[in-house]
């Protein structure tokens, strides 16, 4: 395996919601996150996803870069603004689709989400030998489609271990 080239991708309202709206909420400190990946899956890149950007968010934008992670916006008709839900499961299936078309060169995926639409993907990359791990942010909103997976490919993050390097 290449050390060091492994790649994130974040599907940032689901790590947002999964974490607050859990029994215990709790925040994450990207900073803390993105070290958490560099070391623990050797994580190259971040790619973090967002649905649209909205003015009154652009400190939270700030922070996200400063923390070292790609940030990637869902792109919208500008008429239907605040009207669509910010779904960018399509968008992080495509770039990673289009990673591995082009031959860019990454030895696995991590992927945090807890969306089971994204287990076709999951299980086309775990076959192709380019899945590490899914992260998962709340163990109670995670789909019910993964439980057939074997441990080595997920995670929790509420787990303790994992929550005390990683939050606020």
């Amino acid at each position: 395996m290449n050390m060091g080239k492994n790649l994130a991708f974040i599907d940032g309202q689901n790590l947002h919601l999964g974490t607050t709206l859990s029994d215990r909420p709790w925040k994450v400190k990207l900073s803390k996150f993105k070290i958490y990946l560099e070391k623990k899956y050797d994580v190259k890149e971040a790619y973090y996803f967002l649905g649209y950007v909205q003015d009154i968010n652009q400190e939270i934008y700030s922070e996200i870069q400063k923390a070292g992670f790609i940030l990637v916006f869902k792109q919208h008709n500008p008429a239907m603004l605040g009207k669509k839900k910010g779904n960018v499961d399509t968008d992080i299936v495509f770039e990673i689709m289009k990673k591995l078309y082009r031959k860019d060169n990454f030895a696995k995926i991590v992927l945090v989400s807890g969306d089971g639409d994204y287990k076709l993907l999951v299980d086309f990359l775990i076959e192709e030998n380019k899945f590490k791990k899914i992260l998962f942010p709340n163990k109670k909103f995670a789909s019910s489609l993964y439980k057939s997976l074997g441990g080595e490919y997920f995670d929790h993050l509420e787990s303790k271990d994992v929550k005390e390097k990683i939050s606020i």
